[in-house]
């Protein structure tokens, strides 16, 4: 239990928590394997771009529980959960995780509905008559 490292990671709605244990490379996602969980193989590399990036594909088993969202929110929280995960194995990798962008939270939400309009920037049809 003391070898694991925990990252948490959240994008749009989706919130991830991230467990990276010394192993062999497996990776499971709500308790199914990532390639399946995640139905593009672009999502897939999304959420494992922090350990592609660092070099530790085949030397860390990753578990995350993600849940809200959809799928590519869930895939960029669990990108920033592990990213986050590693700084805690590696404090050195901070420099080059941040190079790639990986750390960074990715703030951008939905904008709510205003009242008078038919959506956040949506206006009502206007009538001159």
């Amino acid at each position: 239990m003391t070898n694991d490292f925990l990252g948490t990671g959240r994008r749009k709605t989706s919130i991830a928590r991230v467990r990276l244990r010394p192993g062999t490379g497996k990776r499971l996602v709500n308790g199914r394997d990532l390639d399946q969980y995640f139905s593009r193989l672009a999502l897939s590399r999304i959420a494992l771009m922090p350990l592609v990036a660092s070099n530790n594909l085949d030397k860390y088993d990753l578990v995350a529980s993600v849940r809200g969202g959809g799928s590519t929110g869930q895939a960029g929280a669990i990108s920033l959960g592990a990213a986050r995960a590693l700084l805690r194995v590696d404090a050195s990798l901070r420099g080059l995780l941040g190079k790639e962008g990986l750390l960074t939270r990715d703030a951008r939400m939905k904008e709510r509905k205003k009242y008078g309009q038919a959506a956040a920037r949506k206006r009502f049809q206007f009538s001159k008559r």
